[in-house]
């Protein structure tokens, strides 16, 4: 066996060791989004920072959305329009500083009546804790020009538009005849979530080498002024922060009891999501969203996602974050308001190729709908005690598209607490493979000429490299190891050993999961076969030094993972 392939990884676990037991400014106990923007945020500004995770980079809340990047366009009902401004703009960002992730998405909302939903919205606006069942082609029309309205900053898409009966079946002829009028407006998707959030602490510690971050970590406890955790091969660390943010998501109350600080703060939602292999509808759908009402009044999508149509989401109240799953009568739902909706395409269970589904970290709440709940942020403060020490900052709600916004806010809470300047805006801060990334055509044909002159790969492969790496392509290209390029993943050939070899190297894989449905998009896709999962395991044993015995478990247990969360039999 091979020694782990630490040294070319940022996530070098020297750099925890070396803070065992010392002061630091801030310990991040969470690695979503929301924990990973902050702890960027903060190592920009020259702070000392620790992120911990007890399971993988993005691996919870962060793995299960629906891979939107929006302005959030239903919030208008409610009155969040300090949300909603927020979001546009941070889609806006979003869309500059994450360009090889993150593109336009065309929307189609479909309207049934020219008039229906208007009292109903007005009584929502007003506190009535009833949504509109039905949102006529006059309230989609006002509603479009609020969210053109709040979207102006950084604008880099179209306004919308308004057609007809006649107009709207001419373009999507799979629509229900029912439907009167159709609005297009353009949000935007990303392509791989969980990249993004690996991206932001690999960003966080470039810019501060004196900080750490580690996943898999077991948190112990918190006792005068220390908290003690322990790492995945069962080293003990403890760290003395000054300030600590809890940005575990679901499990936000669940951290402040183990830190000595009890709360009830999370009342969460669950969302699911199942993805199709249909290529009618993908053709039909032609790069468009279609964004509509279920019967019962919930709204819905569908969109091309990596060559699969993604349908979500449910909203449905749910407690524990480690079992949610998409459960049948969810399945059922989202294939029943697909036919009625296209009834010209057939949907059945056999075309599922994956499932998911997350609990959003929404604040605890009454309300009867929840698709009332605000899915606005805050951060409350448990302020430090004799026995604890430190203050404690709990991350409460947000949604995947502010991220940085919320994360800049409380950087700046954090900065004032600790007397420290901010030196950097992360405003217009290009995020992992997004620096120098060629957003038009000539640029990124020349990107690519180049890469593959110096490289002696095809120009197709780097394309394809660059499409799902960014720039950080570059280091997969580079990667020198047993395996090269030319070595490809049996049965997955878009992805070549050699760059498995570089995943497992330098992106801080510890299990074969992270793998499987992280590092790469073959469980999602529905890719994922036995013999490629035994591949994958060869590589990443050999890479970190597992034995036959621990190779063998590995496999076994993304087997049962994928079948229980995913909807995956092997």
């Amino acid at each position: 066996m091979t020694a782990p392939a630490f040294a070319a990884s940022l996530f070098d676990p020297e750099r925890l060791a070396s803070l065992d037991g010392g002061e630091i400014d801030v310990l991040i106990l969470g690695a979503g989004v929301n924990g990973a923007g902050l702890f960027r945020d903060l190592c920009e500004q020259g702070l000392t920072c620790v992120l911990l995770d007890k399971g993988d980079y993005g691996s919870g809340t962060s793995a299960a959305p629906s891979r939107l990047i929006h302005g959030g366009l239903k919030y208008l009902e409610t009155g969040e329009f300090g949300l909603v401004a927020q979001s546009t703009l941070e889609r806006n960002l979003l869309l500059r500083n994450a360009p090889h992730c993150v593109e336009p998405l065309p929307t189609v909302i479909p309207a049934f009546s020219w008039t229906k939903g208007i009292g109903a919205a007005l009584r929502t606006l007003l506190g009535s804790t009833t949504a509109p069942r039905s949102r006529g082609a006059v309230l989609v029309k006002i509603g479009l020009a609020l969210y053109d309205f709040y979207g102006s900053r950084h604008r880099v898409m179209p306004r919308h538009r308004l057609f007809g009966r006649a107009r709207s079946l001419r373009d999507m002829p799979m629509l229900t005849p029912a439907v009167k009028a159709t609005g297009l407006y353009y949000d935007a998707k990303i392509a791989r979530p969980e990249r993004l959030v690996l991206e932001l602490v690999m960003d966080g510690l470039k810019a501060s080498p004196r900080s750490a971050a580690a996943n898999h970590v077991e948190l112990l406890g918190a006792e005068a002024g220390a908290v003690s955790v322990r790492l995945p091969r069962g080293e003990r660390r403890t760290l003395r922060p000054r300030l600590v943010v809890n940005a575990a998501g679901p499990w936000i109350d669940h951290v402040n009891a183990a830190l000595g600080a009890p709360s009830r703060l999370i009342g969460g939602t669950k969302g699911s999501h199942i993805l199709l292999d249909h290529p009618e509808l993908l053709r039909q759908l032609d790069g468009r969203m279609i964004y509509f009402e279920a019967d019962d009044g919930r709204i819905c999508l569908v969109f091309d996602y990596l060559g699969r149509a993604l349908v979500g989401s449910t909203d449905i109240k749910a407690a524990n974050p480690d079992e949610v799953r998409c459960e049948d009568d969810e399945i059922d739902y989202f294939l029943a308001s697909l036919r009625s909706l296209l009834p010209g395409l057939g949907f059945e269970r056999g075309q599922i190729v994956s499932t998911y589904s997350g609990i959003r970290p929404l604040p605890a709440s009454d309300a009867a709908n929840p698709g009332l709940i605000s899915r606005d942020h805050s951060a409350p403060v448990a302020e430090a005690t004799g026995e604890r020490g430190f203050a404690i900052i709990s991350l409460v709600g947000g949604k995947w598209t502010t991220f940085r916004g919320f994360a800049e806010e409380v950087a700046d809470t954090v900065l004032g607490r600790l007397r420290h300047r901010r030196r950097v805006s992360t405003q217009h801060l290009p995020i992992g493979g997004g620096r120098g990334f060629p957003t038009e055509s000539d640029a990124r044909k020349a990107w690519v000429t180049r890469v593959a002159s110096e490289s002696g790969l095809a120009p197709e492969r780097v394309d394809e490299l660059l499409s799902r790496y960014g720039t950080s392509a570059l280091a997969v290209i580079e990667h020198k190891g047993r395996w090269t390029d030319a070595d490809r993943l049996p049965g997955a050939e878009s992805y070549s050993l050699g760059e498995i070899e570089h995943l497992v190297a330098c992106e801080a894989v510890g299990h074969l999961s992270d793998l499987a449905l992280r590092r790469t998009t073959l469980a999602v896709r529905g890719e994922i076969t036995r013999p490629i999962l035994d591949r994958l395991a060869s590589v990443a044993a050999e890479g970190l030094g597992w034995s036959e015995a621990r190779r063998a478990e590995e496999v076994e247990r993304t087997v049962a993972t994928l079948a229980a969360r995913h909807g995956i039999a092997l």
